[in-house]
């Protein structure tokens, strides 16, 4: 999540959390930023996050990694929030038969709803792509 937009720039899903899986959804952030160099990564630390193939995938692009304070929740409300706000929108409200078609549910909610016609008060009631692209207008 960018956290000047509320834009859900990056992610990835797969049946178990892992380090991968993580590398994964910082690559497909980066294809929506052209220079990630000092871009600030937080994160919790969860295992997948810690690790060296992680670690190592943020030096090669140039990203830094901040990390909560263990037993310090509050960090990533922004994340646990729009999480909570996907279940309560989408995943419950639905029945997935298999994994590859709850995967593109949940990519057309990302991409179709939360990040185009969702508002939010805290961008001025505007959705996450139309405060990017006053943003980027305004630059």
């Amino acid at each position: 999540m960018d956290l000047a937009s509320k834009k859900i720039i990056g992610y990835a899903y797969a049946k178990r959390m892992t380090a991968e899986l993580a590398v994964k959804a910082v690559a497909n952030a980066c294809l929506n930023v052209k220079d990630t160099t000092g871009i600030i990564l937080h994160s919790d630390l969860g295992t997948q996050y810690t690790s060296q193939i992680f670690e190592d995938e943020l030096v090669r692009r140039n990203i830094i990694h901040s990390y909560s304070r263990k037993g310090n929740p509050y960090d990533n409300a922004c994340i646990e929030s729009f999480h909570s706000i996907l279940k309560k929108e989408e995943i419950n409200h639905n029945r997935y038969y298999d994994f590859k078609i709850a995967g593109k549910a949940i990519f057309e909610y990302i991409e179709s709803w939360y990040n185009r016609k969702r508002i939010h008060g805290s961008i001025n009631y505007m959705t996450p792509q139309e405060y990017e692209d006053a943003a980027k207008a305004a630059a």
